[in-house]
């Protein structure tokens, strides 16, 4: 069967591949698209798997709002490079998982993956496994936080594409809501308030902290004072509510939050690549081993 350059701009658009590979894939299938199509649907999975192991620590984060403003889901999903991360199709993965996140509110990752994405009912990971296989690149949903409020409010805030957060509280003040979401992308405090803080780090710091007091050689009375006054910084400094407000340093988020007569019952914060090791290229070490091929 002659392959036409109809058939070839068919299987293009069905499939979002290239003009040879959709060529290819119908002169091998004797211009069947039908079959043309499920051959290279096994060799995108097949693609994507090759790619299953390289690292994405690029990507984006997004945030979804109800329309009622009382659910939020935030979601980071990765690429390998920037470059992809800002990709159309990337793009429109990205804000379609995210607001199925939004609708189905799935327990876990892998029951969002496995939840149905487009019309045809392909689920979350047959659809990232195809992009995969197009785009070229490695690409991992890696995680999500969901959040929900019956009497209160959610504030949230994009800083670019890769630092988000969400912060929970109670009140109707939107905009306190939306600073204090601006407030965590700024401090990145690691617990509401003091309470909140893990024992162990508390008795790390103070063990640090105690260390390098008696140094000093003073009476163990001042010594004491000293340490006190040292971790009381150190848990206002990475407290929530201990911290001075980013848009005005002279009050503390706690004061803020209690002039409006409101609560903060929770925040989130995700940031694009956080805590993944990230390939190093040498490139003098690769010119130099070309060199030496050579």
């Amino acid at each position: 069967m002659a392959i036409t350059a109809a058939l070839v701009k068919e299987l293009r658009e069905r499939t979002g591949s290239g003009m040879m590979e959709c060529k290819k894939a119908l002169v091998a299938t004797n211009g069947d698209i039908e079959v043309a199509i499920d051959e290279m649907r096994k060799s995108g999975l097949a693609k994507a798997d090759k790619k299953s192991d390289r690292i994405a620590a690029e990507g984006v984060v997004a945030i979804e709002v109800s329309a009622d403003g009382k659910q939020a889901v935030m979601l980071e999903i990765n690429s390998e490079t920037d470059f992809v991360a800002k990709a159309e199709d990337f793009m429109a993965f990205v804000s379609n998982v995210s607001k199925k996140v939004l609708d189905a509110q799935p327990a876990d990752l892998e029951a969002l993956m496995a939840l149905p994405l487009n019309d045809s009912g392909e689920s979350i990971e047959v659809v990232r496994q195809a992009l995969v296989a197009k785009i070229g690149e490695n690409i991992k949903v890696r995680r999500f936080a969901l959040m929900a409020t019956d009497d209160g409010i959610i504030g949230s805030y994009r800083h670019g594409d890769r630092i988000g957060t969400m912060v929970k509280m109670t009140g109707n003040d939107l905009t306190l809501a939306k600073d204090l979401a601006m407030h965590v992308a700024a401090n990145r405090p690691q617990a509401i308030s003091a309470a909140d803080l893990p024992a162990e780090l508390l008795e790390k710091e103070r063990d640090i902290v105690a260390t390098q007091a008696k140094e000093s050689g003073k009476p163990d009375a001042i010594v004491e004072k000293m340490v006190e006054g040292r971790m009381s910084k150190f848990v206002n400094e990475i407290s929530f509510l201990g911290q001075p407000f980013v848009k005005d340093p002279d009050v503390t988020v706690e004061q803020l939050v209690k002039k409006a007569n409101a609560t903060v019952q929770a925040f989130e914060f995700f940031e694009v690549g956080e805590g993944i090791e990230k390939a190093v290229d040498n490139f003098a070490a690769e010119v130099m081993a070309q060199v030496k091929g050579n």
